[in-house]
Protein backbone atom coordinates (compact mmCIF):
# COMPACT_ATOMS: atom_id res chain seq x y z
CA UNK A 1 0.00 0.00 0.00
CA UNK A 2 1.43 3.51 -1.32
CA UNK A 3 0.89 6.32 0.49
CA UNK A 4 -0.23 9.12 -1.62
CA UNK A 5 -0.73 11.89 1.51
CA UNK A 6 -1.01 11.97 4.79
CA UNK A 7 -2.80 15.31 6.70
CA UNK A 8 0.13 14.43 9.48
CA UNK A 9 3.00 15.57 6.94
CA UNK A 10 1.18 18.99 7.07
CA UNK A 11 0.10 19.64 10.70
CA UNK A 12 3.40 17.92 12.34
CA UNK A 13 5.47 20.14 9.67
CA UNK A 14 5.52 23.97 9.03
CA UNK A 15 1.65 24.70 10.09
CA UNK A 16 0.52 27.82 11.63
CA UNK A 17 -0.11 27.29 15.05
CA UNK A 18 -3.58 28.60 15.53
CA UNK A 19 -5.11 26.26 13.40
CA UNK A 20 -7.05 22.40 14.16
CA UNK A 21 -5.18 19.43 12.76
CA UNK A 22 -8.06 19.52 10.49
CA UNK A 23 -6.61 22.29 8.30
CA UNK A 24 -3.83 20.40 7.12
CA UNK A 25 -6.27 18.16 5.31
CA UNK A 26 -8.32 20.29 3.41
CA UNK A 27 -6.24 19.63 -0.23
CA UNK A 28 -6.85 16.15 0.72
CA UNK A 29 -10.36 15.73 1.83
CA UNK A 30 -11.45 18.13 -1.61
CA UNK A 31 -10.10 15.27 -3.67
CA UNK A 32 -11.43 12.40 -1.30
CA UNK A 33 -14.96 13.93 -2.06
CA UNK A 34 -14.77 14.21 -5.25
CA UNK A 35 -13.36 10.69 -5.37
CA UNK A 36 -16.43 9.32 -3.38
CA UNK A 37 -18.49 11.66 -5.85
CA UNK A 38 -17.29 9.61 -9.14
CA UNK A 39 -16.92 6.11 -7.08
CA UNK A 40 -13.30 5.59 -7.62
CA UNK A 41 -13.38 4.54 -3.88
CA UNK A 42 -11.63 0.66 -3.24
CA UNK A 43 -14.70 -1.81 -2.75
CA UNK A 44 -13.89 -2.29 0.70
CA UNK A 45 -13.98 1.14 1.72
CA UNK A 46 -17.47 0.53 0.54
CA UNK A 47 -18.53 -2.25 2.50
CA UNK A 48 -16.45 -0.95 6.04
CA UNK A 49 -18.09 2.57 5.53
CA UNK A 50 -21.12 2.60 3.49
CA UNK A 51 -23.03 4.86 6.19
CA UNK A 52 -19.94 7.35 5.99
CA UNK A 53 -19.70 7.53 2.03
CA UNK A 54 -23.62 8.34 1.62
CA UNK A 55 -22.82 10.96 4.55
CA UNK A 56 -20.23 12.41 2.37
CA UNK A 57 -21.98 12.15 -0.84
CA UNK A 58 -25.37 13.80 0.86
CA UNK A 59 -23.04 16.71 2.07
CA UNK A 60 -23.72 15.86 5.81
CA UNK A 61 -20.12 14.91 6.46
CA UNK A 62 -16.91 16.33 4.45
CA UNK A 63 -13.97 14.73 2.71
CA UNK A 64 -11.66 15.56 5.55
CA UNK A 65 -14.23 13.91 8.15
CA UNK A 66 -14.22 11.17 6.21
CA UNK A 67 -10.48 11.09 6.02
CA UNK A 68 -9.73 11.08 9.66
CA UNK A 69 -12.99 8.67 10.28
CA UNK A 70 -12.09 5.84 7.82
CA UNK A 71 -8.67 6.51 6.87
CA UNK A 72 -6.70 7.51 9.87
CA UNK A 73 -5.97 11.10 8.35
CA UNK A 74 -4.08 8.73 5.08
CA UNK A 75 -4.69 9.47 1.98
CA UNK A 76 -3.20 5.88 -0.11
CA UNK A 77 -3.80 3.22 -2.60
CA UNK A 78 -5.96 0.89 -0.62
CA UNK A 79 -8.43 3.83 -0.46
CA UNK A 80 -8.86 3.78 -4.31
CA UNK A 81 -10.21 1.10 -6.91
CA UNK A 82 -8.26 0.81 -9.92
CA UNK A 83 -9.39 3.62 -12.15
CA UNK A 84 -9.09 5.75 -9.22
CA UNK A 85 -5.63 4.56 -8.23
CA UNK A 86 -4.62 5.05 -11.86
CA UNK A 87 -5.46 8.80 -12.19
CA UNK A 88 -4.36 9.65 -8.76
CA UNK A 89 -1.05 8.05 -9.89
CA UNK A 90 -1.13 10.09 -12.78
CA UNK A 91 -2.40 13.49 -10.80
CA UNK A 92 -1.35 13.50 -7.88
CA UNK A 93 2.50 13.83 -8.56
CA UNK A 94 3.84 16.42 -10.42
CA UNK A 95 6.33 14.55 -12.28
CA UNK A 96 3.92 12.12 -14.14
CA UNK A 97 3.84 12.00 -17.56
CA UNK A 98 0.36 13.12 -17.64
CA UNK A 99 0.71 16.24 -14.89
CA UNK A 100 3.75 17.25 -16.83
CA UNK A 101 0.92 17.36 -20.36
CA UNK A 102 -1.71 18.80 -18.73
CA UNK A 103 -0.98 19.45 -14.21
CA UNK A 104 -1.08 18.15 -11.23
CA UNK A 105 -3.50 18.74 -8.44
CA UNK A 106 -1.40 20.52 -5.91
CA UNK A 107 -0.99 22.96 -9.15
CA UNK A 108 -4.86 23.25 -9.90
CA UNK A 109 -5.43 23.37 -6.29
CA UNK A 110 -3.17 26.74 -5.98
CA UNK A 111 -4.29 27.94 -9.38
CA UNK A 112 -8.08 27.68 -8.45
CA UNK A 113 -7.83 28.80 -4.86
CA UNK A 114 -4.96 31.36 -5.57
CA UNK A 115 -2.61 30.06 -3.25
CA UNK A 116 1.19 31.80 -3.57
CA UNK A 117 4.06 29.99 -4.30
CA UNK A 118 6.92 30.54 -3.03
CA UNK A 119 10.47 28.99 -3.88
CA UNK A 120 8.47 26.37 -5.78
CA UNK A 121 6.48 25.47 -2.90
CA UNK A 122 2.64 26.26 -2.12
CA UNK A 123 3.03 29.04 1.00
CA UNK A 124 1.40 27.18 4.14
CA UNK A 125 0.11 29.71 5.68
CA UNK A 126 -2.35 30.28 2.43
CA UNK A 127 -2.97 26.50 2.10
CA UNK A 128 -4.37 25.31 5.29
CA UNK A 129 -6.11 28.48 5.88
CA UNK A 130 -8.96 27.90 3.37
CA UNK A 131 -11.91 26.92 4.37
CA UNK A 132 -12.86 23.59 4.02
CA UNK A 133 -16.27 23.91 2.69
CA UNK A 134 -18.78 22.99 -0.20
CA UNK A 135 -18.54 26.12 -1.91
CA UNK A 136 -14.90 26.08 -2.35
CA UNK A 137 -15.23 22.43 -3.41
CA UNK A 138 -17.62 23.64 -6.26
CA UNK A 139 -14.90 26.23 -6.99
CA UNK A 140 -12.75 23.11 -7.73
CA UNK A 141 -14.78 20.36 -8.65
CA UNK A 142 -15.05 21.24 -12.73
CA UNK A 143 -11.18 21.60 -12.32
CA UNK A 144 -10.49 17.69 -10.94
CA UNK A 145 -13.74 16.66 -13.79
CA UNK A 146 -12.05 18.74 -16.75
CA UNK A 147 -8.46 16.55 -15.37
CA UNK A 148 -10.26 12.76 -15.11
CA UNK A 149 -11.70 13.71 -18.55
CA UNK A 150 -8.42 14.63 -19.71
CA UNK A 151 -6.56 11.40 -18.34
CA UNK A 152 -9.26 9.02 -19.64
CA UNK A 153 -8.30 10.29 -23.11
CA UNK A 154 -4.35 10.54 -22.63
CA UNK A 155 -4.62 6.52 -21.43
CA UNK A 156 -6.76 5.85 -24.37
CA UNK A 157 -3.97 6.97 -26.47
CA UNK A 158 -0.80 6.59 -24.67
CA UNK A 159 -2.78 2.80 -24.16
Amino acid sequence: MAKYDDAAWHYNGDFPKDLAKENGATHIGMLLTWCIEMELVAEEQVEDNITQITQVKNRTQTGVDFLFDCCDGKFTTADLNEVGNGFIQDYYDDETLFAQAYSDYLSDYAEVFNIKVIDNYLDHDSLYRLENSWVNYEVLKPILNQRFRAWQSFKSYEG
